[in-house]
């Protein structure tokens, strides 16, 4: 059964939000939709319905559409899209039915350093309208799915924040296994000793292999971070990148090979975001990555940059963007606990990593089957 079509124009009213990108606040109270994959925070809100969020403009033409129902705010390039009769057509189906059409908004997009979308595009888009009825099955089959993707993003979240509560509580407040019976000295317990960050692992910058030759990167097998793969996901688990080099591409550019649970993080731009991956990989210049010298170094090391992220921002330099250095970011001074307190916690804090790790995976393949069902389902070829 192929379902009736009709312009978004004649469905929905389409407009867009007021604010700049950087009007932001970190821990704000309410979402505030830019055209980031990342839904950001702020502390006024100007609009109080249910919609859908479309991202206006984009680098590479990579638009989002989420759906939101509640207080919010939203950036001038944002697309604030209601539908027009809430008892004809569903929010959240219009939702699934736009993310449906990110690929083709993606062709219609124009301007060449950043695409964007004009409101004539959008007005013109073709939107699948079944009966109501269907809409609300639908809306219900793909909402159990997302669902459980939010589930298992919670309790991610809740894994990471437990092991940031250990490493405060052994490594800040200083109450780690015995400490009772250990001296401490201008706040450095004994046994415990100060490094630059160089004495404790191996630094790794990356590379990119030239665009302009096809044969680095097409059937590539070879995964290649960039720091969107980063910045993009919910997770420090990085399952996968979404580009792939060839050998040929690997010999030719500057990355090095990371061994498995390398300790990546962004370095320009977007500084301060980490990553770590179950296999090997490779990155590109935007990476700083770190490989302990002692394996129970490794949990204590990540944890202890996560929670140096503006120390980091601080020393970083550039007139257009922020970026460090690797010889800075070598030289940042490190306390290093004694080893038995490195093991416990490497033991500790690496259980959480492997529970994330494992519902990270159920994710990807939750969000594999609805990405299957969704245009089974927008189209009618698939009954429900």
């Amino acid at each position: 059964m192929k379902y009736e079509t009709k312009k978004l124009k004649d469905i929905a009213t389409i407009k867009t939000g007021k604010l700049d990108s950087n009007a932001a606040v970190q821990s704000g109270k309410y979402p505030f939709f830019t055209c980031d994959p990342t839904t950001l925070r702020i502390n006024d809100w100007a609009y109080d319905t249910e919609a859908v969020l479309l991202a206006g403009n984009n680098a590479s033409g990579n638009f989002t559409a989420k759906y939101y129902n509640g207080r919010f705010n939203a950036y001038q390039r944002t697309y604030i899209i209601e539908t027009a009769d809430r008892n004809k057509l569903l929010v959240r189906f219009l939702c699934y039915a736009m993310n449906q059409q990110l690929r083709f908004l993606k062709t219609m997009s124009s301007g060449s350093a950043t695409k964007f979308l004009t409101t004539k595009i959008l007005h013109e888009l073709d939107i699948p309208c079944p009966d109501f009825d269907i809409q609300n099955k639908i809306v219900r089959v793909l909402g159990t799915i997302e669902d459980l993707i939010e589930n298992n993003q919670k309790q991610i979240k809740l894994l990471e924040e437990a092991a940031q509560r250990l490493y405060k509580e052994w490594f800040v407040d200083l109450r780690f296994p015995g400490y009772e019976d250990v001296t401490v000295v201008d706040g450095v317990p004994e046994g415990w000793k100060v490094f630059q960050v160089r004495d404790t692992c191996s630094i790794f910058g990356g590379g990119t292999p030239s665009t302009k030759v096809s044969e680095y990167y097409i059937n590539g097998n070879i995964s290649w971070a960039t720091p969107t793969d980063i910045t993009n996901s919910f997770s420090m688990v990085l399952l996968d990148t979404a580009v792939k080099i060839t050998k040929s591409g690997f010999k030719n550019c500057s990355s090095k090979m990371l061994p498995p649970e390398a300790i990546l993080m962004t370095s320009r731009a977007s500084v301060g975001f980490f990553g770590v991956c179950d296999h090997e990989i490779c990155t590109n210049q935007g990476f700083i990555s770190c490989v302990p010298f002692k394996p129970e170094m490794q949990m204590y090391l990540l944890f202890n940059l996560m929670n140096r992220v503006n120390e980091i921002r601080n020393i970083a330099g550039g007139s257009t963007y922020l970026e460090i250095s690797k010889r800075t970011f070598g030289n940042l001074q490190i306390v290093v606990p004694a080893d038995s307190i490195l093991t416990k916690f490497q033991t500790i804090a690496h259980r959480y990593l492997d529970q994330m790790r494992t519902m990270t995976k159920i994710i990807a393949e939750l969000t594999e089957a609805r990405d299957r069902l969704l245009p089974k389902l927008m189209s009618g070829e698939l009954g429900v």
